[in-house]
């Protein structure tokens, strides 16, 4: 198995995706992964791309045996260090008649493709340069061009694509036209260097986008010209958004980097990535990492678009963050705590009470940069709309706020805040419902948050009666 991405940006999601179905399948049948650069496109590839890449896929849990950078024995494994292995094959499939120099400029091609679509017909190299003699391609070199080499396709072949996902795909070769597979520049395209790549890293099986099936035809005559042996290729859905139409930005966040920054966990994002495509044997859809390898299998792969549930992603990642210990959790949202306004008070917090806060957010965040909203109403001084002001203005309201302060004990634990928020509303021979929403709305200006004894306890005494009391001086 291998995962060959381009460092031109961050991990997209869709490419995420595909690196696991390449480590599930070789982790299931205990195989090798291969991480492999392929860095041709010199204008858009960037170093810094390429290490965001390997982080990203760190951080999900995908592992590989070779790579970059961990070496291996069919390395180098960046397409820009194996230039010179692709020679010797270039040359091969010239002498032997698959393949040729192509002297044709952008405009003659374009030209090509414009007359093409007027006549309706399908818009393919049409082989001006398929059999130029050695005097005319001389001829051309002496005019200063410089060629690309194109593969020579066969006529009216038929070519079958045995997809361990979609099944029997047939293709016609004269829907294809003589491809470029050596740019004028020297680089390799795609086509041509992922097939020597995957021959010579000794790749069995390649797991890739539905969006690469359309390369496969001209991939496999490769293959066949060169008399490698062929892989077995497996084409996934593409990720869809709500909307079904392809996933894009307007989609919302759509690279791995964007949702390991907003607090998502990576045990709920791999196990979000593999559903997508992917259903296990049973109807649970909470899987640990071992348990998702131990059920992947290509026949349980839909051929149907994958459609990306921002929702579903975000209950499973409440889930997952609900399975943290208060410790754990404490430890992952330092860095997004550290962002709030409130950090400081935050930091001042003994143990005891910084334990009580985490626990008090336990089950209320979607995603851990969630804290730094749901921490305001601990440590901000509440700002009342008026349909609270007027709540909060009643004699009932009133006279049980004064109850309150003269009953709130001068030292709070947890437990004792429970306790005590318990058996207040019988002190006062009020319903819940007449102290529960004014006390928090007195402390918090909000009908929900954290449970009162939680509130209590984080501000302490003191804070609870400053507030109430500032209630009451606006009576």
């Amino acid at each position: 198995m291998r995962f060959a991405p381009s460092p031109t940006g961050p991990l997209h999601i869709g490419g995420a995706r595909s690196a696991l179905f390449n480590y599930l399948y070789a982790q299931n049948r205990q195989g090798s992964m291969v991480l492999r650069i392929e860095d041709t496109d010199l204008e858009r590839s960037a170093a810094e791309y390429e290490q965001e890449i390997i982080d990203s896929l760190t951080w999900l849990g995908i592992r590989w045996q070779e790579g970059i950078d961990v070496g291996g024995g069919n390395g180098p494994y960046r397409q820009t260090e194996r230039l010179d292995n692709y020679n010797g094959y270039v040359e091969k499939l010239i002498r032997e008649g698959h393949a040729y120099h192509c002297f044709c400029t952008e405009e003659e091609l374009e030209e090509e493709r414009r007359l093409l679509m007027e006549k309706g017909q399908i818009v393919k190299y049409m082989g001006k340069c398929r059999e130029l003699s050695e005097v005319e391609r001389n001829a051309k070199r002496e005019q200063g061009l410089v060629p690309t080499v194109r593969f020579k396709v066969e006529q009216n072949k038929t070519i079958v694509v045995n997809d361990l996902v979609r099944g029997k795909v047939v293709f016609n070769s004269d829907e294809i036209g003589d491809f470029i597979i050596v740019k004028s520049d020297g680089i390799p395209t795609y086509n041509f260097a992922v097939v020597l790549d995957d021959h010579d890293m000794n790749i069995t099986h390649v797991i890739r986008a539905e969006e690469h099936l359309s390369n496969t035809p001209r991939q496999l005559m490769i293959y066949e010209a060169l008399g490698f042996d062929v892989p077995e290729f497996a084409h996934i859905s593409l990720i869809l958004g709500s909307d079904r139409q392809k996933m894009s930005k307007r989609h919302g966040a759509t690279s791995v980097v964007q949702y390991r920054e907003k607090g998502y966990l990576p045990e709920a994002v791999f196990n979000f990535l593999a559903l997508m495509g992917w259903s296990p044997e049973g109807e649970e859809e909470i899987l640990s990492h071992d348990e998702i390898v131990r059920q992947f299998s290509l026949d349980r792969v839909a051929k149907n678009p994958a459609v990306f549930d921002l929702d579903k992603l975000n209950w499973l990642n409440a889930q997952y963050i609900k399975k943290q210990s208060i410790d754990n959790l404490g430890e992952m949202l330092q860095v997004f705590l550290q962002k709030s306004p409130h950090w400081d008070a935050v930091r001042t917090l003994d143990d005891v009470s910084f334990s009580v806060l985490i626990e008090a957010l336990h089950d209320r965040l979607v995603c851990l940069s969630d804290v730094v909203e749901e921490i305001e109403p601990f440590f901000a001084f509440p700002v009342y709309d008026g349909e609270a002001l007027e709540m909060l203005a009643q004699e009932e309201t009133r006279q049980m706020l004064a109850a309150f302060l003269e009953h709130l004990p001068d030292q709070l634990d947890l437990d004792l805040a429970r306790s005590f928020m318990k058996g207040f509303p019988k002190s006062v021979q009020l319903p819940g419902k007449k102290v529960y929403m004014p006390l928090r709305i007195a402390l918090t200006g909000k009908r929900q948050g954290p449970e009162l004894p939680f509130l209590f306890t984080v501000m302490g005494p003191k804070e609870v009666r400053r507030r109430i009391g500032g209630v009451r001086g606006k009576e």
